[in-house]
């Protein structure tokens, strides 16, 4: 069997192993893209198609940042420039392009439907000619020089019928891999040479579509491009010549060799590298969903109104179509139409009940079966966006937590596979490209003056092996959406961590040796580079830590003279009294302020207690007033109603002379006037007593209020003063 032979029988093991593989991948993107008949009246619930869309949000949202850094976190400044320029270098590769998106799009999509998401890493040079002219004895001619115009490392999609790769159990035991790629004609003239172009067969295209080129020709050449791990061989195969068209050495000296990551794969075992589609884990109850969804439809178009009515009453057919709010349709013979019970007796709907419990319960049926796809595949409603009303943040943040799981082991996937998509790029723009396009596209013109003297240095270390120098890798979360809030927290930590560092080592070196400093910028440095947001500062810290370590090298100065020291020694105990004396000084100041601010508040605080105190004692007299005047007035109508009495009794003892003096015929005829004269007489002595009496002891209660609050007021004014200290015991007032 010859070299080519083998090859292709390794292309058809495959083609065999995975074809069951590949019907299914076909049959589920049918299903996702609800292709169906056209006359088909079947209704679906495209569960695969919302599952994949969630999916592909929640593991890939945006471009992934390549995180270049040394490997050991020591003091090596060529090493961070080195660093430097081959992440701009990385990041301007997957800004400037557009592959790595579609190719990480495409990718994804493929690992969520057939379970298997491949891509290829490739080094394209852009060649450029000029003319110039060249003189030759006396004659003058034109001549074409190539130069190189630009470099580039760009990623390729490979669809997942065009990928391949040796049988195997597990990505370990693959020695050989390759991708089919279709060529025009124009194309494979231009790849392998105008003979070798020309004679293969444009017999293939993509999925067999009938694809036309700018050339108008309907099918391309195909081509199979195999990497052979084992050889270190790369291969250029045309199966319909059974020939090999191009055979090469490692052209890209890469540490794995393979151009391509390891695919992204969904579910596998370690007995075959066939991949299982995530639709395949779930697809009976998405069966089911369909048929429900059928049913469902069904039930719908019978729940309507239907029902029969007597046509010998035809105004009863507008009631539906007719009667709106609030309208009457009249009846021609109403005593007949009453008599057959009117509308109970003409009209007979039929019961939709049933329809709407049926309803009822397939919904509720499709609503379990969407949750056991929920439990299969690890969507949760948290992942979802959903959540129930009724619960609380806690449940819902611990549902999160474990709903994330698997979610997480996706995310998990995707980011590795780009990690290792970003580890092939950056081994071939170490190897592959010239120092000065490195020099442009890792803007070095943007670095420091010290950075740049450092660059050449920086560009060799790169050129030598420089997986085993850098790690470059994708943070799990760099690929997932988030806001600049994530930076600016970042940066708050940061700044906190390194002030507060600052703050205890600037605390601790007092107490210690200086040849400890270079010890703390150490320490210092070891926890800068663990902040990604702080690389850009890292030259700077190096610059502080070696300058601190040339002075802590410095040799020691000499010790002073004693008597100087003497004299420096009592002119800061000096300057040190003086301090403490102005201090005393200024501590006096501010105690005599407080003592005038506190005796102000203290005679405020009399002249209100005095001012309340007239004010009660006014408040009284005019109350003692108001009853006297009212006593007053009370006498004089008694004294006139009494004269009043005595005028009329003389009088009336004028016209009876006869009449006994002792009897009040004015009155009642029955009282005899001398015990009502005794009697009013000796009530007014009574009144005028006790009116006497309660003016005495009015004036003595106010004697004695005054008294108290006079006592009250001189005790106020003499007693000692009361010394405010603050929680420090500083006196700061009196009360």
């Amino acid at each position: 069997m010859t070299k080519v032979e083998l090859y292709l029988n390794t292309v058809t093991q495959y083609d065999k192993e995975f074809a069951k593989w590949a019907s299914r991948t076909d049959k589920i993107l049918r299903r996702y893209r609800d292709e169906r008949q056209v006359n088909s009246v079947q209704s679906r619930y495209n569960m695969l198609w919302a599952n994949v869309s969630t999916l592909k949000a929640a593991t890939f949202s945006r471009m992934p940042k390549a995180d270049v850094s040394r490997r050991f976190k020591d003091n090596d400044p060529v090493g961070r420039v080195a660093s430097m320029i081959l992440e701009r270098a990385m990041d301007f590769e997957i800004t400037h392009y557009g592959d790595l998106k579609h190719c990480l799009e495409a990718s994804v999509f493929d690992r969520f439907l057939g379970g298997r998401g491949s891509a290829w890493v490739r080094y394209e040079p852009k060649i450029e000619s000029q003319d110039y002219a060249v003189s030759e004895q006396d004659e003058e001619s034109e001549e074409s020089a190539e130069y190189l115009d630009s470099e580039a490392a760009p990623v390729d999609y490979v669809h997942w019928k065009d990928f391949g790769h040796e049988p195997a159990r597990t990505w370990d035991e693959v020695n050989k891999v390759w991708r089919k790629v279709y060529l025009s004609r124009k194309a494979l003239v231009e790849r392998f040479g105008k003979e070798l172009g020309e004679k293969i067969p444009l017999d293939s295209s993509p999925d067999d579509q009938k694809y036309k080129d700018s050339d108008g020709i309907g099918k391309k050449g195909l081509i199979i491009e195999l990497w052979d791990r084992e050889t270190k061989k790369v291969l250029w195969i045309s199966k319909s010549l059974n020939e090999i068209l191009d055979e090469r050495d490692d052209p890209l000296q890469l540490e794995e060799f393979f151009p391509c990551p390891k695919p992204l794969y969904a579910t596998i075992t370690n007995e075959t590298l066939v991949p299982i589609p995530d639709f395949t884990l779930y697809q009976d109850q998405a069966n089911a969903l369909d048929i429900l969804s059928t049913r469902i439809s069904g039930l719908i178009d019978a729940l309507k109104v239907r029902g029969v009515y007597d046509a010998s009453e035809p105004t009863l057919q507008r009631l539906f179509t007719e009667g709106e709010n609030n309208t009457l349709i009249p009846v021609k013979n109403w005593p007949a139409f009453s008599e057959k019970q009117g509308l109970r007796g003409a009209i007979d709907i039929v019961d939709i009940t049933p329809i709407a419990m049926a309803l009822k319960n397939a919904y509720e049926a499709m609503a379990q079966l969407k949750q056991e796809i929920y439990d299969i595949t690890g969507i949760s409603d948290i992942i979802r966006g959903q959540s129930n009303v009724i619960e609380t943040a806690t449940s819902a943040q611990i549902k999160s937590q474990f709903a994330s799981l698997r979610l997480k082991e996706y995310q998990d996937g995707v980011a590795f596979y780009a990690s290792n998509i970003l580890k092939l790029k950056a081994q071939i723009i170490c190897g592959q490209f010239q120092p000065e396009t490195l020099v442009k596209i890792g803007g070095v013109s943007q670095l420091s003056p010290d950075d740049q003297a450092l660059v050449p240095q920086a560009i060799a270390m790169l050129k030598d092996n420089p997986m085993r120098t850098f790690r470059i890798e994708v943070a799990t979360d760099s690929m997932l959406y988030q806001d600049e809030q994530q930076e600016k927290e970042d940066r708050v930590a940061f700044l906190g961590a390194v002030g507060q560092f600052l703050e205890r080592a600037t605390q601790a070196s007092q107490g210690m040796p200086p040849e400890a400093t270079p010890l703390l910028m150490d320490l210092l440095k070891f926890g800068v580079t663990g902040y990604r947001v702080g690389r850009v500062l890292e030259g700077e810290f190096d610059n502080v830590a070696d300058a601190i370590k040339e002075q802590a090298k410095q040799p020691k100065q000499p010790k002073q003279d004693p008597e100087m020291m003497k004299i420096q020694m009592e002119a800061q105990a000096r300057q040190a009294e003086l301090q403490n004396e102005t201090q005393m000084r200024e501590q006096e100041i501010q105690l005599e302020a407080q003592k005038q601010e506190a005796q102000a508040q203290n005679d405020m605080k009399e002249r209100q207690h005095k001012a309340e105190l007239d004010q009660a004692l006014e408040k009284q007299r005019l109350e003692f007033d108001a009853w006297k005047s009212k006593l007053e007035n009370e006498t004089k109508i008694f004294v006139a109603e009494l004269e009043a009495k005595t005028k009329l009794k003389q009088q009336y003892m004028q016209a009876n002379p006869l009449a006994d003096p002792l009897v009040d015929v004015g009155i009642d005829g029955n009282l005899h006037l001398t015990d009502e004269i005794s009697g009013v007489l000796s009530a007014v002595n009574q009144n005028v007593a006790e009116l006497i009496n309660a003016n005495h002891m009015h004036n003595q209660e106010l004697a004695a209020k005054q008294e108290m609050a006079h006592q009250a007021l001189i005790e106020h004014m003499t007693r000692p003063k009361t010394v405010i200290r603050d929680a420090n015991g500083k006196i700061i007032g009196v009360k």
